[in-house]
């Protein structure tokens, strides 16, 4: 197949590939003084030789990889050990973005990458900068155009949430955690280190009433500013607009840039998520609902149209983007949901985490002494009132509604989000619930649409509201399961029921096997 090939450029990105490996080697010379055994020469030797054959079948790969667009597809060949061809039909791509690494940037070319409807990606990596944004354009099913409105761009005040996100404490942990897994790859124990250990001795014979706060205030820094750093890189130039193709278009980035596209006929609403501490901010996200955006860990990526910034700029931004009104995302009107939810997360919060703690305590003082009998009480005393706390806000969260054109559907304490669903999307109903769930007369109701998570859960609805709110909300979803009770029978119809040869009936509501009861009549 005639047609162009990668950027030669594409080479020298390849070659970092031996950069953690120089890294470690470089690490292990510091922390050992230039001492290194056997193990290391051979996992040192390995690396090399693994990187020399990797590097030769990529610049092998690189002159025999060809592309091209034509007016029905685009088409891709390799000629490595054989010749594979693929060939994806334009009304089959879904989403066509590009990403650039530091060096990317630097040698100016680009990663483009063709999301396909049920067949995976197709990657071009990599082309000149320019030739893969004209290559994106001519992708889009609409032409990407020139921005239309721009909805939001990237405030520097906004770094003030960066440590109220997951990042401030789950990234110090990922960090530490692989400096441990690049050290004992080549053989040293941190843990034998001389810094380590005298750190820990020094631990020990000090004031603990002063080094572990002191020790926890230096996690949360540290934890603090390695969020506000992979904030910066994330979403550092971010830019979310409408093109005047009607397409979404999200930029952001600082050493590796992204871009991502959705077309508006792929949108089908939004989703504002306030984690617990970003509640307590004041700040908010924003994910977009939209389909063909790949699979579920891509659909996770690529719809984040907002990073963590002020909640009425996030209900702004949710609102434009949904086509719901700021008001119905900011203070909605929910059904609230029975108080046997509440019963039910405060057992819950019992079960999981206050009865554990206090066992684990009770177990240590049998086998260690009596002293940490105080450990059971002093845990049962703190985790009591935070567990209650922590059910009642995860009550208060959950709610449901039908407001014009939108479904909406909220829930969660430790991330509360906010679902504005367009109600066309809606395919279908599922109902679930346990025995407990049906004892306490409570039923998980869940939407299913083509976009987004699939399916967007109402968590312990009352049961006798559930199929009246699901036909209203979607109608015609459930009209073939449903058989509504008949009205009172009028005494002219009683009186000729009662004739011979008359048929009786009797009418309930249901859907399928699990009868949950009808709340209204069409």
């Amino acid at each position: 197949m005639n047609g162009h090939r990668l950027s030669p450029r594409t080479a020298l990105v390849r070659a970092t590939w031996l950069l953690p490996p120089l890294g470690s080697a470089i690490l292990a010379a510091l922390a050992t003084g230039g001492r290194f055994d056997a193990r290391f020469w051979i996992i040192t030797g390995s690396t090399a030789a693994a990187f020399l054959v990797v590097l030769a079948i990529a610049l092998v790969r690189l002159r025999t990889t060809r592309y091209r667009l034509t007016g029905e597809a685009v088409e891709m060949s390799w000629r490595l050990f054989g010749r594979r061809e693929r060939s994806v039909p334009l009304d089959r791509v879904r989403y066509a973005d590009i990403t650039a690494g530091p060096l990317h940037r630097v040698l100016g070319i680009a990663v483009l990458r063709i999301g396909t409807a049920g067949s995976g990606e197709l990657v071009l990596d990599a082309l000149p900068a320019a030739e893969a944004r004209e290559l994106r354009s001519r992708l889009s099913a609409s032409g990407s155009g020139g921005i239309h409105s721009v909805l939001s761009t990237m405030d520097v005040r906004w770094l003030r949430y960066a440590p109220l996100t997951f990042w401030a404490f789950g990234g110090l942990g990922i960090a530490v955690g692989s400096l441990y897994r690049v050290l004992d790859s080549v053989g040293i124990e941190p843990w034998r280190l001389p810094l380590v250990r005298g750190a820990f001795e020094e631990f020990g014979k000090s004031a603990l009433w002063l080094t572990v706060p002191l020790l926890i205030l230096a996690v949360v820094l540290l934890g603090a500013l390695g969020a506000t750093a992979m904030y910066v890189e994330n979403w550092w130039h971010f830019r979310l607009a409408w093109s005047d193709r009607d397409e979404l278009s999200v930029r952001r980035g600082l050493f590796t840039t992204r871009s991502v596209t959705m077309e508006r006929r792929r949108l089908r609403g939004a989703e504002l998520a306030e984690p617990l501490l970003l509640r307590a901010g004041g700040g908010a996200m924003v994910r977009a609902v939209a389909g063909g955006l790949g699979d579920a860990e891509e659909t996770r990526s690529r719809s984040r149209i907002l990073p963590p910034a002020p909640r009425a700029e996030s209900v702004s931004v949710a609102a434009r983007v949904s086509g719901a009104t700021p008001g119905t995302l900011s203070a909605p009107d929910l059904i609230a949901h029975p108080r046997a939810a509440f019963s039910r997360r405060l057992r819950r919060g019992l079960f999981f985490a206050v009865l554990p703690g206090t066992a684990a305590f009770a177990v240590a003082a049998v086998l260690f002494g009596p002293s940490w009998f105080h450990g059971a009480w002093i845990w049962s005393l703190a985790s009591l009132p935070a567990t209650w706390w922590l059910a009642a806000d995860a009550h208060r969260s959950l709610g449901h509604a039908v407001e014009g054109h939108h479904l909406l559907i909220r829930s969660g304490t430790f991330s509360r989000d906010t679902v504005a669903l367009d109600r066309d999307a809606v395919l279908a109903w599922t109902f679930t619930s346990s025995p407990f769930g049906r004892r306490a007369g409570l039923v998980g109701l869940t939407a299913a649409v083509a976009a987004g998570r699939h399916g967007y859960r109402i968590p312990d609805m009352a049961a006798d509201e559930a199929i009246g709110f699901a036909e209203g909300a979607a109608p015609g979803i459930l009209a073939e399961f449903l058989v509504w009770p008949e009205e009172p029978p009028s005494p002219q119809e009683t009186a000729a029921s009662q004739r011979p040869g008359a048929e009786t009936s009797r009418v309930t509501g249901h859907v399928g096997q699990q009868a949950i009861g009808p709340t209204s009549r069409r």
